[in-house]
């Protein structure tokens, strides 16, 4: 399945970037990638179901690309060639990032993942997505909010 967004991953876990066109998917994927995340895919992801899960990968035509708004499509990076999703970032407008978020799940091949929003701009988001990650995997705990429920 062919999904608009972008992906990076951490520590072999892939977070998936959904917005409309200028909503900083890529922006905030440029910054994952100069906080040691890797690269998997920019502006389109190929999905696929395994096992339980998703996983994600790029379109061979977009492997190691990533469009970098005023400066063009810069070719040659070293990418990840795939990651097992463990999250789906909604990158939104400021004013549409409620503070506690509920839980939410992004649904795709018959398999599901924790979803929330994120303000792709934001500073905070590269840092957002990784304590979101330590929740997911076990250590640390999400008393309120988008994660709640998995912690």
């Amino acid at each position: 399945m062919l999904q608009h967004g972008s992906c990076a991953a951490r520590h072999g876990a892939g977070v998936l970037l959904l917005g409309p066109p200028g909503a900083g998917k890529s922006d905030l994927l440029l910054r994952l990638m100069g906080e040691g995340w890797s690269l998997v895919a920019d502006d389109q992801v190929l999905l696929r179901a395994e096992g339980e899960g998703l996983r994600a990968s790029a379109p061979e035509r977009l492997r190691g690309l990533i469009e970098v708004r005023g400066l063009g499509l810069i070719a040659g990076l070293e990418s990840a060639p795939e990651a097992a999703l463990a999250l789906a970032v909604d990158c939104r407008p400021r004013a549409e990032v409620p503070r506690l978020p509920e839980p939410a799940r992004f649904e795709a091949l018959g398999r599901g993942l924790p979803r929330f929003p994120v303000h792709a701009a934001d500073a905070s988001a590269p840092r957002r997505l990784a304590l979101a990650l330590e929740v997911l995997a076990g250590r640390l705990s999400c008393r309120a909010g988008a994660l709640e429920s998995v912690s």
